[in-house]
């Protein structure tokens, strides 16, 4: 019972997660799940038959909330379906001593890249509303389904920063769409997973478990997206995720580290994240300030338009206009 409350509120916390940053719970997910020590095939199918309700609930809520582009949606839904059952099926048929140090490799190069994405850049807004090209969506889509599977996760850390540094999608609609496109690719890894592995391992208590603590935290993060700072949370979550899979690796057969090393490595880790949450934090703020700082002067410009022209209703209405504060989206 103890398992099961914990992996309901690892599946809440990672669902929040990916809800409001569009990545993070197959990652976060898998990675509980394999320092649990199951086999690695078994996780990802775990995560991914839970990832069918999140998702579609997510999806939903993303929907009703209007954070999602059906067209998006399918152009990169599909393809990533075909790379998630690909993936899938070449899981399944690496062997548990192979597959555990390949999966944490994987696992730990997302959580840098999301650490290093969300602390040191920003978004793009320059390109903001051009369509998205399926010439870009398709292969980005097939690349990403397929190390979601692989890896346990990986379709949002792979396509979310993507799309969001091409700047033509507003982060919310990036961060919708993303998440609402992941419920095909969970039904197709699932489908794969169990096609090459059939119920093998996987346990529907868990199963059920991760997905109860999802669908109650999906409405959540499709209402916090507008309002939670990516850069932050992007930061936070990626420094777990590097230190709970360096843990696993330092003490794996692969490297199979002393003491000493381990625990050095440990503090190396823990002083880089502390500065990337600073470093982010630093960042939001100054967001923050220049977003309003703007606000102000182009309200400003407005009033003095106004005057020119001699229209006191034109200046009433820019003055009930001026707004400061959190940034939609951190800028470059």
């Amino acid at each position: 019972m103890k398992t099961l409350i914990v992996l309901a509120l690892a599946g809440l916390g990672a669902q929040l997660v990916d809800g409001s940053l569009g990545m993070g719970y197959g990652v976060t997910s898998t990675t509980l799940l394999l320092a649990l020590g199951t086999n690695p095939a078994a996780a990802s199918a775990t995560v991914h038959l839970a990832e069918i309700g999140t998702n579609l609930a997510s999806g939903v809520s993303h929907w009703r909330f209007g954070n999602v582009d059906w067209k998006v949606v399918g152009r990169i839904g599909v393809p990533g379906a075909i790379g998630a059952f690909a993936g899938a099926t070449v899981l399944s048929n690496l062997s548990t001593e192979v597959a555990a140090p390949v999966m944490q490799v994987i696992l730990l190069a997302l959580g840098i890249y999301l650490l290093v994405r969300f602390t040191l850049r920003g978004i793009d807004r320059r390109h903001l509303g051009k369509p998205m090209r399926k010439r870009f969506l398709a292969p980005l889509g097939l690349a990403a389904g397929f190390v979601d599977a692989t890896g346990g996760g990986g379709w949002g850390p792979v396509s979310t920063p993507a799309i969001l540094a091409s700047g033509r999608m507003e982060p919310r609609k990036t961060i919708g769409s993303v998440d609402t496109s992941e419920i095909l690719v969970s039904l197709s890894a699932s489908l794969g997973f169990l096609f090459a592995l059939g119920s093998q391992g996987i346990d529907v208590a868990w199963v059920a478990a991760l997905l109860v603590g999802g669908l109650i935290a999906a409405p959540v993060a499709a209402w916090l997206v507008r309002y939670v700072p990516p850069r932050l949370l992007g930061a936070s979550v990626g420094g777990i995720i590097i230190l709970t899979n360096a843990r696993s690796l330092l003490k794996s057969d692969w490297i199979d580290a002393d003491t000493g090393t381990r625990y050095a490595v440990y503090a190396v880790i823990y002083l880089l994240w502390a500065a990337a949450v600073a470093w982010s934090v630093r960042e939001y703020r100054k967001d923050r300030a220049q977003e309003s700082a703007a606000a102000v002067t182009a309200a400003a410009e407005r009033r003095a338009e106004a005057e020119r022209l001699a229209d006191p209703n034109q200046v009433a209405e820019v003055d009930g206009s001026v707004t400061a504060g959190r940034p939609s989206a951190p800028t470059n």
